[in-house]
């Protein structure tokens, strides 16, 4: 029926993403769910063609939300033109032309008309902190990251180039794995399925003393194995978990979760994070 009306968590699933992207998307100014008298948010049949748009502008064409609301607005007004309008990626790139991380959050930043003073804020960390990382893509912890990711409505791993990848199967042989840029000391993150899919699996290569320098939090679901070393994880910051090699450990990402390298030398883990949020 044409006017079927849905829930947030219906239309979240029908969209493929999670209620709390629409809850996001919805702060940005992508959306603008119908609302009962109590405050309910509903959707109706347009808005979860809007919403299935906004996801494959998002996930297939990495745009951001500024780019998104500007590629709408064009399809609105001139539906016809929209098929050959180039893409308006701030983080359009090459294969041989990789942008560094921090210059990739300075054009999100500028694209979406943001000062440093106010990203800074948004995120928590010193403004000087936020411009040595836009220009040397260091200085900023993983939670710090995380932070600015949501801002911009992306993830920590679309912004250091993971979703590049092309959609399918994935195969990456032993020791070719692509590794993020370094953000925090003595922390080495390995991508182990480079295809744009819902599940993030990675390597974490952490050095003896590294830590999450702080707690984060996002959506989804995350599956840890220890191969070496050991590793402390705490989640709700009351909750301490000790996980050596061969341990695995599941949790729900929501909860606010710290980790430190508890070994004397370097500890190795395989990291699985779904839907793609990290």
């Amino acid at each position: 029926m044409q006017d079927t009306r849905f829930k947030i968590a219906e239309a979240a699933r029908m969209a493929g993403v999670s209620s709390s992207t629409l809850r996001l998307w919805e702060t940005q100014g992508l959306i603008e769910p119908i609302r009962t008298a109590s405050g309910q948010r509903l959707f109706d049949a347009g808005l979860i063609e809007r919403l299935k748009r906004i996801t494959w502008l998002r996930h297939e064409q990495g745009l951001n939300p500024a780019a998104i609301r500007e590629r709408l607005k064009l399809e609105a007004e001139e539906p016809q033109a929209v098929p050959t309008l180039p893409s308006v990626d701030p983080l359009a790139q090459s294969a041989s032309d990789q942008i560094p991380v921090g210059q990739k959050v300075r054009r999100l930043r500028r694209a979406a008309g943001k000062t440093l003073e106010t990203i800074a804020r948004e995120a928590g960390v010193a403004m000087s902190v936020l411009s040595t990382f836009e220009r040397t893509s260091q200085g900023l912890s993983l939670p710090a990251l995380h932070a600015v990711a949501r801002i911009f409505g992306t993830t920590v791993a679309a912004l250091c180039g993971q979703d590049q990848g092309r959609p399918g199967e994935s195969l990456v042989r032993a020791g070719q794995w692509a590794t993020w840029p370094r953000t925090s000391s003595g922390v080495s993150v390995q991508v182990l399925a480079d295809s744009s899919k819902q599940m993030e699996c990675h390597r974490f290569h952490l050095a003896p003393g590294a830590t999450s320098e702080g707690a984060y939090q996002h959506e989804g679901e995350e599956f840890i194995h220890v191969l070496q070393g050991s590793l402390e994880i705490v989640l709700d910051g009351d909750q301490f978990f000790e996980l050596n090699a061969g341990d695995s450990f599941y949790f729900e990402s929501h909860r606010p979760h710290s980790w430190r390298n508890m070994a004397e030398g370097d500890t190795l883990l395989i990291w699985v994070n779904t839907p793609a949020t990290f």
